[in-house]
């Protein structure tokens, strides 16, 4: 190896650690303990909040967090947070809001909000049996045994939905499921649906121990193998959608309104059954999805998850959006199944998580989930228009310019000339390098 392994790391103070870290890894350069350093907040208290979000921290990893105004959704016109890294990204959802709100704006229909999980078990017993048990007792059982961890839930409007026995044998020997619904109301309910699922496996196991159904081979059978949600949320999913007249979108792109539209739904069409562009597509979406997960402090991750399972639920990778031209009129939506909350984790902690909340005027998770999709898609609808008329280089590569002169030194008189230079050029990275070097030269 070409390092020591080092025990009770997580036990160090923070300065061990980034000494330990310096010393092991980086050849003692004072200089990293400066970057490290420099990214704390002055303020002890919040550093000492940001840190206690997770497990050996030793600074805060900064995002920009920007805004995407002119919302308007549902009649309530918006402006919504994005932290996010990726030039454009702002810029595309911002554009693309601009040129919905005198159309009518976003529209969204919440679908359903039942969220999943399942004790997963092994048990070498007839399934007609196991069923019988299941009807007849175990269910009520279950139901009864979890009446405490879900009683503030269900005094909020939430809890247990329902709970099934799912035979899976065919595909893995002697494999069943107890599949459970929730409703969590305006938590994301990871931590709630987990503890009903583990008491679910406790059950379960205490009444097969004591039935007189199952003989005592059976009963040994019995293995309970994990109680966990799951972020596969395909019936916890919201629609959000943009629609005009076919003539209403024109714009200065050039091409004709008809033109635009049929170019559209070309794009959405191939991303719908071709999956190598599908993944683009989808990654667009989730562009503007994330940004405003993260700054509402949610798990992007689930969410990510959650979508791609979704788009390939058929058996082919598809596109989330989706486009028509009937009639004379243009339409463009997605279905989005999207998991998320509004109170607990990050949401009462956080200050900026705090701030984004209240900026959208404090949503439900319903709400929420409505914000989100229509983020989707507005960033979607926003790289799409590019792709068809100028190109996505164009406008991409223009926010990626500051980015290319950040690295090389530029001074802010210089930035203020390649603004002026690229103004009718398209940027590359190879061309704003020759004209940074033709400037110093002189």
């Amino acid at each position: 190896m070409n390092h020591k392994p080092i025990e009770g790391f997580s036990k160090l103070p923070k300065q061990g650690k980034i000494e330990w870290l310096v010393n092991e890894y980086l050849e003692g350069n004072q200089e990293y303990q400066n970057i490290l350093k420099q990214y704390w907040n002055d303020d002890a208290d919040l550093q000492k909040l940001h840190e206690e979000f997770s497990e050996n921290t030793i600074s805060n990893f900064y995002m920009p967090y920007g805004i995407a105004p002119n919302f308007l959704i549902d009649g309530k016109l918006l402006a919504l947070p994005m932290a996010v890294e990726e030039s454009s990204v702002v810029a595309a959802a911002s554009k693309a809001a601009k040129f919905w709100i005198d159309k009518g704006g976003f529209k969204t229909t919440i679908i359903n909000t039942e969220k999943l999980g399942h004790t997963h078990f092994i048990f070498n017993v007839e399934p007609h049996k196991l069923l019988h048990f299941f009807n007849f007792s175990l269910k009520k059982k279950l139901l009864e045994s979890t009446e405490d961890i879900t009683a503030n839930m269900r005094k909020r409007g939430g809890g247990i939905l329902n709970i099934s026995l799912v035979d899976k044998t065919a595909e893995m020997p002697n494999y069943y499921q107890l599949k459970a619904s929730f409703d969590t109301v305006d938590s994301m309910g990871a931590n709630f649906i987990n503890s009903c699922l583990e008491q679910f496996g406790k059950t379960l196991r205490q009444e097969v121990v004591t039935s007189e159904d199952f003989t005592q081979e059976e009963k040994n059978s019995l293995q309970i193998v994990m109680n966990i949600l799951s972020n596969f949320t395909p019936d916890c999913i919201v629609r959000a959608e943009v629609s005009c007249k076919m003539e209403d979108l024109k714009d200065d792109s050039g091409i004709s309104p008809e033109e635009f539209a049929a170019k559209f739904k070309q794009a959405v069409t191939i991303a719908e059954i071709e999956p190598y562009r599908a993944t683009t597509h989808n990654k667009g979406v989730m562009n503007g999805v994330d940004a405003v997960v993260i700054a509402t402090g949610n798990d992007f991750r689930a969410t990510e998850a959650c979508a791609h399972a979704y788009a390939a639920r058929d058996g082919q990778y598809r596109s989330l959006t989706h486009c028509t031209t009937d009639n004379g009129v243009f339409r463009f939506w997605i279905d989005l199944p999207i998991s998320v909350g509004v109170v607990g984790g990050l949401t009462n902690l956080h200050p900026l998580v705090k701030f984004s909340l209240a900026l959208l005027g404090k949503p439900s998770a319903q709400e929420l989930m409505s914000i989100l999709a229509v983020s989707g898609l507005a960033q979607n609808f926003g790289a799409l228009r590019s792709l068809v008329t100028t190109g996505i280089q164009k406008g991409h590569m223009k926010m990626h310019l500051l980015n290319i002169l950040n690295q090389l030194g530029a001074t802010e008189e210089e930035k203020q000339h390649f603004v002026t230079y690229f103004k009718d050029k398209t940027v590359s990275h190879h061309e704003v390098i020759n004209e940074f070097n033709r400037m110093r030269e002189n």
